[in-house]
């Protein structure tokens, strides 16, 4: 047999073995009619070596704040799912994203003892969730944390005997610590805390306060470090603390002294209403697995203004603003995916997001970070995407007011490699579609002829697949990917692709080539929409096979993101609910492979960022319930349905025949009911209207 040939037959092995787990838990089937989406969220899920970068700490919908254990050894959150040893608890990391990592702020750390280094921490027990975290420790100190908004508690069980807190305010990831000023009160203190952003690209600022409960002090070690000595019969402690980006006095406001079991409880039913915006019906292992991705899509971007509706802008300037502001961006990451998701999901926040990323235009937007970032960050290329495609979804962007920032940022770009010349691109046919809406034909014009020299570009580097590095990472100074996984990277111009192929014929014969080969790499995001690819021909089923096979199936992978092609294949599946989740060096990146997931288990994905379109495929559950505002919902139901059946036969729309491989987002917001006909038989001559991106007027 060929090469192929066994490929096949391999996954055809191993997904039946798992068809038949499937069938036997078809007797343990998850309802939010019955259960709580929190109650079956993973929040280890990704949490050992690289696979995923995330970590269990105690959080809150898009809080700046996150109280996690730091462990030895760690990853890039800090934690490591098998590290026994800890070295205590920080207060902010970005979940899922590269460069090592980012954040660590303020490490607080209980001890026994007179000395802090001597008193180790063996980890015996944990138990975490949304919201919370619990550890116990082989020398009986147990330790709870909750956040709630901005704020969080702390609290301890200690055996009788010397003990106390030790607290590092100099502490963060990876030596991006910069500076930090504070001010001790008795048992209080409040302070700033300057550090380097992911990548060390910028810095940001945090303002916090703490407070140690009872009437223990703390007294200065070193030039960060202080100590706080408990009494030798006090058996328990308690810690409050806040975070602003503000001010100390706004942080002090935020400080939430209820009792833990409160926060805890309050946090939790928070975190279940964000989760059952979308309510699965169907298998439990699969929902569990559901529920554990849709959490990590809102973790960020982060809430940076106060009550009173001031925030601080990325020139470190107070402003004030009526709906909520947010910063910690991973634009370049996650506008695929996760951006689009909250626009739906999250639609009384979107606002205040798109607002927060124009205002972006307004203080001096950089590519990562400036150095006076309100929170911690990573990097915004594509943010004009993202603002035309809010826009073309309903959402208010006022162009005209950025469109000089928005203009001198197209003119910057970077067309030095292959990668950046198509990327670069892709912002220019944004800034065109802008002045289009601006009505500003000339403009339009102009940008929307910068965007076609993508063809250039293209014909230079990426037609000839005949050349012996095409298959290669880096090739010709890619930043990341091969030529192979960058050449589908025009998504606005699809037709044009088509006919710089060679035609449909010629075009469907690469892709094919690309994934019979193993060419596709889901552990970075690339080549991230390929899979799609095929609904703007006539085999879209193709796609839907290759969605479902991506999500849910077993998958050959030979491309990783550290930049190297593995010597062997992994073979499996991609998405699992433990720890070693994902690909190795596969990172969520702030979401933005959790998102995919969630949209590819829902039956639809975004064809192109900058339009309202989602192609359709066979969802992974039976039903699929979206909650839209004003109590609208969007059903998405599957007739026939099985681990077997990845194509589509029929849809139908609110009960009438819908022909189009696609929906809009009007058609989600509009509310009704999906269904989808799916078979374990690829309709191959299909008769569909399929939405295909030009850049045509």
């Amino acid at each position: 047999m060929n090469p192929v040939t066994i490929k096949k037959v391999v996954i055809a092995l191993i997904s039946l073995s798992g068809l038949g787990c499937y069938a036997q838990n078809q007797t343990n089937n998850f309802s939010i009619k019955k259960s709580k989406p929190v109650n079956l969220v993973n929040v280890f899920l990704g949490s050992s070596g690289d696979h995923g970068q995330m970590s269990p700490a105690a959080s809150y919908p898009f809080s700046m704040l996150s109280i996690g254990p730091q462990t030895y050894p760690k990853t890039h959150t800090g934690y490591e799912f098998l590290a026994k040893k800890f070295i205590g608890f920080t207060h902010n990391r970005f979940e899922g994203v590269g460069c090592q990592g980012s954040g660590g702020n303020i490490l607080i750390k209980p001890f026994l003892g007179d000395d802090p280094e001597k008193s180790i921490l063996i980890k015996t027990s944990e138990k975490a969730g949304p919201g919370f975290y619990e550890v116990g420790f082989e020398n009986k100190i147990k330790a709870s944390f909750a956040v709630l908004g901005n704020a969080g508690k702390h609290v301890y069980q200690f055996p009788k005997g010397k003990k106390g807190f030790y607290l590092d305010l100099g502490y963060a990831f990876n030596g991006a610590f910069v500076s930090e000023e504070h001010q001790m009160n008795k048992n209080a203190i409040g302070g700033r805390v300057d550090s380097k952003t992911t990548c060390g690209a910028g810095k940001y600022r945090i303002y916090f306060y703490l407070e140690l409960a009872g009437n223990a002090e703390w007294t200065k070690q070193q030039d960060h470090t202080l100590i706080s000595t408990l009494a030798n019969d006090a058996t328990s402690a308690e810690i409050n603390i806040a975070f602003s980006s503000v001010s100390v006095e706004a942080a002090k406001a935020s400080l939430n002294k209820s009792t833990y079991e409160k926060l805890k409880a309050q946090s939790s039913i928070d975190w279940n209403t964000n989760l059952s915006k979308i309510a699965v019906e169907g298998n439990l292992e699969d929902a569990k697995l559901f529920y554990s991705l849709l959490y990590r899509t809102m973790q960020s971007p982060y809430v940076i203004s106060e009550p009173n509706g001031n925030y601080r802008n990325t020139k470190g300037e107070i402003h004030q603003s009526k709906d909520l502001r947010y910063n910690g961006w991973a634009i370049w990451d996650n506008y695929r995916t996760q951006l689009p998701l909250l626009s739906i999901i999250a639609q009384d926040r979107y606002s205040g997001m798109v607002n927060s990323i124009a205002d972006l235009y307004n203080s001096g937007k950089k590519d990562y970070a400036t150095q006076n970032e309100p929170s911690n960050t990573v990097r915004s290329e594509h943010a004009i995407v993202v603002l035309l495609d809010a826009y073309r979804k309903g959402y208010p962007v006022d162009f005209s007011k950025i469109a000089d920032s928005l203009v001198k940022e197209v003119d910057g770009l970077d067309y030095k490699s292959p990668d950046k010349a198509l990327e670069s691109s892709y912002d220019n046919w944004a800034l065109s579609e802008i002045f289009g809406i601006l009505k500003i034909k000339e403009k339009a014009d102009y940008y929307r002829n910068k965007a076609l020299d993508y063809k250039k570009y293209w014909n230079k580097d990426f037609k000839d697949l005949k050349r012996r590095d095409v298959d290669q990472m880096q090739a010709r100074g890619l930043y990341q990917g091969t030529i192979w996984q960058y050449r589908w990277f025009v998504p606005y111009d699809f037709k044009g692709l088509v006919e710089l192929d060679g035609g449909e014929k010629a075009y469907l014969a690469n892709l094919d080539e690309f994934f019979e080969r193993d060419l596709y790499n889901h552990a970075n995001e690339p080549d991230l929409q390929v899979p799609l690819m095929y609904n703007i021909t006539k085999e879209g089923y193709k796609s839907q096979y290759w969605m479902h096979q991506l999500a849910a199936d077993t998958v050959i992978q030979n491309y990783f993101n550290d930049n190297s092609r593995g010597i062997g294949s992994y073979i499996g599946k991609i998405y699992k609910n433990q720890p070693q989740a994902y690909l190795r060096t596969m990172d969520d990146d702030a979401g933005a492979m959790s998102a995919w997931y969630i949209f590819t288990a829902s039956g639809f994905s975004p064809a192109c960022v900058g339009w309202p379109i989602y192609y359709l495929n066979v969802p992974l559950f039976p039903s699929l319930t979206y909650q839209l505002p004003k109590g609208k919902v969007f059903t998405i139901e599957v007739e026939n349905f099985s681990p077997k059946n990845k194509y589509i036969k029929d849809v139908f729309l609110n009960g009438k025949a819908y022909i189009k491989n696609y929906i809009t987002q009007e058609d989600i917001n509009k509310g009704g009911v999906l269904k989808i006909v799916s078979s374990a038989v690829p309709v191959k001559s299909s008769a569909t209207e399929n939405w295909i991106s030009s850049i045509t007027p």
